[in-house]
C-alpha cells in the first residue's frame, strides 16, 4: 500500500487547535453536508462550518505546513492543497466504506489525507481503515501525525465507542496523477538526497538530479 505518515504539528500546535476549533459548539454541522450521494448514506460526523472565519485560519496554516515539509513535498508533489476541513466524531459516530470524488469543486484529488488532532488514547474505535487490492490497513496515529495515502482508494472510518475523534482531512492534487510515477520520482529523489547527505557532491550526482527534474517535467501536468 502506498502512504505516507509523519509528524506534522507540534505540541504548541495542537493545544491551540483543540482550544480554539473544538469549542466553537455553534459551528459545527452535520457532515453530510459535504458528501457525495453515495457517502452521505454511509456517512456520521460533525465538521466545522467551512466558511466560517476561525475554519478558514486554521486550515491555511496546515496547508501551509504541509507545503512546507520536504519529505511530504517529495512523496505527494503537491500542485494545490484543497477542501480542508475539521471533523468530529463523538460515540456511535462513523463513516462507512467509500471513495472519495475524484473531481471536487476545489479541485482534483489524487492523494487524501487525515490530520489527527487528538490523543488516541480519549477514544476508543475511530480507526481510518485503508483498503488495496490485496490488504486492508488500520490507522490511529499519535496527535499531530497525518496520514497521506492515494484517493484511489477504498477506505472508511470505525465506529467511536468512546470519547471524541478530532481530525482534520482534505486532498492533494499532485502535479503527478500516476501513483506509480509519483511513487519513482520520490524514490529517485529520496535516494538522491540520500547519496548526497552521506557523500556530497558529485558529477555524477548532478546527472540523477538532472534526470529527476526532466522526468518531473515529463510526467507533470
Amino acid at each position: 500500500m502506498n502512504y505516507l505518515t509523519r509528524q506534522l504539528l507540534n505540541e504548541e500546535e495542537i493545544e491551540i487547535l483543540n482550544k480554539n476549533i473544538n469549542m466553537q459548539n455553534k459551528l459545527w454541522e452535520d457532515g453530510k453536508k459535504t458528501a457525495g450521494s453515495h457517502a452521505s448514506k454511509v456517512k456520521n460526523n460533525l465538521q466545522l462550518n467551512r466558511e466560517s472565519e476561525i475554519s478558514k485560519k486554521y486550515t491555511g496554516l496546515i496547508s501551509k505546513k504541509i507545503l512546507s515539509d520536504n519529505l511530504i513535498k517529495s512523496f505527494a508533489l503537491p500542485k494545490k492543497i484543497h477542501g480542508l476541513m475539521f471533523a468530529k466524531s463523538t460515540k456511535g459516530m462513523g463513516y462507512g466504506r467509500h471513495i472519495d470524488n475524484s473531481y471536487m469543486s476545489s479541485g482534483r484529488a489524487d492523494l487524501s489525507f487525515t490530520i489527527f488532532l487528538n490523543s488516541k488514547d480519549n477514544y476508543d474505535g475511530g480507526e481510518l481503515s485503508i483498503e488495496s487490492i490485496n490488504s486492508e490497513e488500520r490507522f490511529k496515529l499519535n496527535s499531530g501525525e497525518i496520514i497521506i495515502y492515494p484517493s484511489t482508494y477504498l477506505h472508511s472510518v470505525q465506529k467511536v465507542t468512546r470519547g471524541e475523534r478530532f481530525v482534520c482531512i482534505g486532498w492533494i492534487e499532485s502535479y503527478v496523477k500516476s501513483i506509480e510515477e509519483r511513487e519513482y520520482l520520490f524514490d529517485l529523489d529520496s535516494g538522491a538526497k540520500g547519496v548526497l547527505a552521506n557523500y556530497g557532491r558529485s558529477d555524477e550526482l548532478d546527472l540523477i538530479f538532472k534526470s529527476y527534474s526532466n522526468m518531473l517535467r515529463l510526467l507533470g501536468n
